[in-house]
């Protein structure tokens, strides 16, 4: 036989069970209002759109913010970007707006949507943390859709949007002009085609001008400035310092060409030491002396000009540079 306390607690039980789903499907007090939207109703591959809720509470109620976390929501064929929130009093009414930019990589879901989620809510009492308060009830953030690429239906039908009317026939005034159109135009098109070919026949002779000389081309260049340099007449200062101003291009000339070192805007002391990689196919020392005594020749003073000697001198030395390393 059983107890009356034991039919009593299954009594009471059943009584809970049964008023379960009448309480959480209890209707939110008068006074909130819920929506959600989107700024656009379209979207095409990697754009952006911003999702907007906004909850107003009435007096005495407040929400649980963390039910409008970012994971909380059910993105069908979207991703989150960004999200932000504010909360304004306004007329005893507690209204929160929660912005989340949305955007989608994919092409395979034809209609992204932002399902429908619980928040809940709750009574405020002085003093009471949000965590710590019991929920009231909640309520339903209505879900949202966007059309994917085109706000058009699938299924509507083709219009021809392009005029039915033919175009007019061309006057006998624009039918005898036509001849003369034509022939204008050939005539502007020779000169240009002139000008272009005389362009390209420029370019050639310009390449075949400035084509690469081979490494012995250019020491027999070399050997052939040193000679005509000895035929200069040393004997005034003037003769010497045009010389010396001829032996300083040839040398750096030759230091490039030999090493790939940018001589003509070095100084003889940078070049020494740029010349210390490669001593072996340059002799550094005659270079130097023979850059220093050109540098002497075109910007000292007439008492500190080289002499007749020193550019006889230079020239011997000269001789040793360009024979150097052959």
């Amino acid at each position: 036989m059983t107890s009356p306390r034991v039919s009593l607690w299954w009594i009471l039980a059943f009584c809970a069970l049964a008023g379960a789903p009448a309480m959480a499907q209890a209707p939110p007090p008068e006074g909130f209002a819920v929506t959600a939207a989107v700024d656009r109703p379209a979207m095409f591959v990697a754009d952006r759109v911003t999702y907007t809720v906004e909850i107003a509470c009435p007096r005495g109620y407040d929400i649980l913010t963390a039910d409008l976390g970012r994971d909380r929501l059910k993105l069908t064929g979207l991703d989150l970007v960004g999200s932000d929130n504010s909360r304004r009093e306004e007329d005893g009414v507690t209204r929160y707006r929660f912005e989340y930019v949305l955007t989608t990589y994919r092409v395979d879901v034809a209609t992204p949507t932002i399902g429908s989620f619980p928040v809940r809510y709750y009574l405020t009492r002085a003093g009471q943390r949000p965590e710590e308060a019991a929920p009231a009830g909640s309520l339903t953030v209505p879900a949202v859709a966007i059309a994917f690429r085109s706000l058009l239906p699938d299924d509507q039908a083709i219009y021809d949007v392009r005029d039915a009317r033919v175009v007019p026939p061309s006057g006998p005034l624009v039918r005898m002009l036509q001849p003369a159109g034509l022939a204008l135009i050939l005539i502007s098109i020779v000169p240009a085609a002139v000008l272009l070919l005389r362009m390209g026949e420029s370019l050639r002779a310009r390449r075949r001008s400035v084509a690469p000389r081979s490494s012995r081309q250019t020491r027999e260049a070399a050997r052939a400035a040193l000679e005509e340099l000895r035929g200069i007449d040393g004997d005034t200062p003037d003769a010497r310092r045009d010389g010396f101003a001829r032996l300083d291009a040839l040398v750096r000339r030759h230091v490039t060409d030999a090493c790939g070192v940018p001589a003509a805007g070095m100084t003889p002391d940078e070049i020494e030491a740029a010349l210390e990689p490669c001593a072996a196919r340059v002799p550094v020392a005659p270079v130097v002396a023979v850059l220093a005594s050109c540098e002497l020749a075109r910007y000292a003073d007439a008492g500190l000009q080289p002499t007749r000697q020193a550019w006889r001198e230079a020239l011997d030395r000269t001789q040793e540079i360009l024979s150097h390393g052959r």
